[in-house]
Parts: structure tokens; C-alpha cells; sequence
């Protein structure tokens, strides 16, 4: 993988939302592409539909992987490189999942050994109809998977952290499999991080697949209880990366900053540019940072009903291909960030879940914690109060000072 940062974009169609697999226009896509190169940005995430592609547990239809593939060459001539995201799975408050694992046919997508088959022979095709293509960055195993796992989903599969952790090393193979040697990774909400009977786990995302996936949003409680223009709220993104890092095996594990948007209304239209440079730059500062893309690409048209009205307005790109303002504020930093390599975060904060991860959470002590020391000057990271003693692993990650939340908030 390139040392440099990446900077890219979640590509969400400007026709048809993602629909378009439906009624797929490469015409479409290829302008939609032309203008997210114009922003100087390197890579995008795609979406399959996992219904559309697989809408029989024995069929994957070939029709829709040539399209995937059209338009990861397509990418290709724009100089974009393509991360495919492949159980979809769930997307802007809408849920996707195959007729036959629902209602009359419902079973458990985690569990059920004829339903996880099927999804790593899915992942496994979609891997390997790219794996030639010199521009396919690899798989992520489905956006947000996590989310029907546990509530608030309002129809949870419930599982055990075993049970998960069994689920994501078998899918991860099967994109090994159709894709040997490509980074590979999955990818969870931050409830994985922060939600104490989510049964996926800090542990899942900071240790298993290539990359950790982390994806940051405001709207968590973050921006309700800082304001648009708190510590915590411009330092989010960098405190999910630096977060993660605590149960990183890998001291030099690098971490995607998968998905970041500026979610009105708590982030007005008119500050989303503001938002957007002091996130991007925070993210920044810290060491290890693989990338950062946004969501999204384009606006969702107000002629598709139904989605939270947050969703309408996420694109850096409008409805009609034009530039936001935030979409300025991308492309301005793009090429001075991509080369910035900060130094090592030397304080270190104490993160102790014993009674559950919601103290990593908005209004928790470690969440509160790592925003005050970064108020106060320092740039913090993490470690597990099981290493916080442990002299070669905090000299392997540059640490010289760990510090307890009670410590901070004295």
C-alpha cells in the first residue's frame, strides 16, 4: 500500500441514487466519475446492491458483475482506484437484504451456514472479476454490517462476539480467495466502538482484515452535546482513528477513515466547508492514517422519496455534477495533505472498558477526556489499561506519557 494519503470519495450516482444498478448508464457514471477527478481525488467506494446482484442464494447474476467491472475500468481511465463494498446491506437509513433471507425465508445472515456460504461465494465472484484490474484497492465485506446485529436495528439478527468475529474471518477468506494479496477489510459503525452489547467488537475491527475501517459521524451525540464548532465535534474523525489504535495488535496498523460527511442540520450547508477543513486537517495529525473518504460524491435527488433529510445534501458534488463549497475545501487540501506525516502522539489516555465501551462513547469518560486534552494542546491517543505498563509496546508506538481519564479531569 502507498505511504502517501489517500483522499477519495463514497461514489453515490448522481442518477438514480443507487438504483442505477437497475437501469445501469455508463454514459452517466463516466461523467459522474470525470467530475470527481476534477476535485483531485484518487480513489472511490462502490456499492453492489446485494439484492441485485444476488437475488437468489444460487444465483449471482453475471449481467451486474460485468457492470462492476465497467465501472472500475472506467474509474481506471480517470486515475481512480476502486474499494467494492459488497453485502449492501444497508445504505442512507434503507436497508437491502436478499429476499431469501427475509419473511418466509428468514434465517440468520450471520449464522445460518447455507446463507454465509452464499455470501463468501458472492464476495469470492466479486473479488475475483477484479483481482486483475490494477486499479482494485480490494473488498470491504459490506458497509455497516454491524447495524443488524443488535439494536436499535428494529429486526436485529442477534449474535455472540464469537459468533461475529467467526463470521467476519470466513468472509474475509473468501475475498482472499477471489482476490489473493489485495487488502482486504470490513467495516463497522460506531457502535462497534462505542455501544456496550454490540457484538461487534473494538477488538474485530482493530485486528481483523488489512485495514481498520473506521466511519465518523456527528449526529452520534457528538455534535448535540459540543456544538458544530467543538473540540469534540472537529476532532471526531481523529479521535475514532486514535481510539482505534488501542486495541491494535499492529502498533503501525493503518487506519481508513472509511466514511466522514458533514450531516445538517446539526452542520448547517453554510459551515460545511469549515467543517469539513478542520476535520480533514485534524484527521490529518495522526500517524498511520491510510486515507479519507467522504461521503459522498453527490447529492441524493429530492425526486426519490423517503430518505432522512440529511441524506439529500451529503454529496461535495450537487444533483447536477457542480462543486460545493466543501468540495472546494477538498480539493484545495488534497495535495498538501497527501505527503504530511505527522509525528508520533505521545500522550496516551487509558482506555479502560471493564464496564462496557460506552465509556468511549459521547459523554463518556474517555471520550470526554481525549477532548480535553486536545482543548488543552496535546495531541492524545490511546491505550488499553492492560498495556498501559507494558514498556515495549508503548515504546513501539512512541508513547513517553499515559494518562487515566481521572487524571484529566481533576
Amino acid at each position: 500500500m502507498s505511504s502517501a494519503v489517500r483522499f477519495g470519495v463514497n461514489y453515490t450516482p448522481s442518477e438514480g441514487w443507487f438504483h442505477h444498478w437497475l437501469d445501469f448508464d455508463l454514459d452517466s457514471v463516466r461523467a459522474d466519475l470525470d467530475s470527481i477527478a476534477a476535485l483531485g481525488l484518487d480513489h472511490i467506494r462502490v456499492f453492489p446492491l446485494w439484492p441485485y446482484f444476488q437475488p437468489n442464494r444460487t444465483l449471482i447474476r453475471p449481467r451486474a458483475v460485468e457492470q462492476l467491472v465497467a465501472l472500475a475500468d472506467a474509474a481506471a481511465e480517470r486515475g481512480l482506484d476502486v474499494n467494492v463494498d459488497g453485502l449492501q446491506g444497508h445504505l442512507s437509513s434503507f436497508d437491502f437484504l436478499p429476499a431469501w433471507t427475509q419473511t418466509w425465508h428468514r434465517r440468520n445472515i450471520f449464522t445460518d451456514p447455507e446463507v454465509v456460504e452464499a455470501e463468501a461465494e458472492y464476495l469470492r465472484t466479486l473479488a475475483a472479476a477484479l483481482a486483475d484490474r490494477p486499479n482494485f484497492l480490494g473488498m470491504t465485506i459490506g458497509n455497516e454490517v454491524n447495524q443488524f446485529a443488535a439494536g436499535p436495528h428494529p429486526d436485529p439478527d442477534r449474535i455472540t462476539p464469537e459468533q461475529a468475529g467467526a463470521w467476519l474471518t470466513r468472509l474475509l477468506a473468501a475475498c482472499e480467495e477471489g482476490a489473493p494479496g489485495k487488502p482486504h477489510l470490513h467495516a463497522s459503525y460506531d457502535a462497534a466502538w462505542y455501544q456496550d452489547d454490540q457484538p461487534f467488537t473494538p477488538e474485530h475491527s482493530a485486528r481483523l482484515g488489512a485495514l481498520t475501517a473506521v466511519h465518523s459521524w456527528v449526529f452520534n451525540g457528538t455534535a448535540q452535546r459540543h456544538g458544530r464548532r467543538g473540540v469534540a465535534t472537529e476532532h471526531h474523525a481523529a479521535y475514532l482513528v486514535e481510539l482505534s489504535k488501542a486495541w491494535a495488535d499492529d502498533p503501525g496498523r493503518p487506519v481508513w477513515l472509511q466514511e466522514v460527511g458533514a450531516p445538517a442540520p446539526l452542520i448547517e450547508a453554510e459551515h460545511a466547508a469549515a467543517f469539513t477543513e478542520a476535520t480533514v486537517t485534524n484527521a490529518l495529525d495522526c500517524p498511520d492514517l491510510w486515507g479519507i473518504t467522504w461521503w459522498c460524491s453527490h447529492d441524493v435527488s429530492r425526486d426519490l422519496a423517503d430518505f432522512p433529510e440529511l441524506e439529500y445534501g451529503l454529496g461535495l458534488l450537487t444533483n447536477n455534477r457542480r462543486p460545493k463549497p466543501a468540495a472546494r475545501t477538498i480539493a484545495r487540501i488534497t495535495g498538501e495533505g497527501r505527503t504530511r506525516r505527522p509525528s508520533a502522539r505521545t500522550t496516551a489516555l487509558v482506555v479502560d472498558t471493564a464496564h462496557g465501551r460506552s465509556v468511549c462513547a459521547p459523554g463518556g469518560a474517555v471520550f470526554e477526556a481525549f477532548a480535553r486534552l486536545t482543548a488543552d494542546g496535546a495531541r492524545p491517543t490511546t491505550v488499553l489499561a492492560s498495556r498501559a505498563d507494558d514498556k515495549d509496546h508503548l515504546a513501539a508506538r512512541g508513547i513517553t506519557e499515559v494518562v487515566t481519564p481521572d487524571q484529566v479531569t481533576e
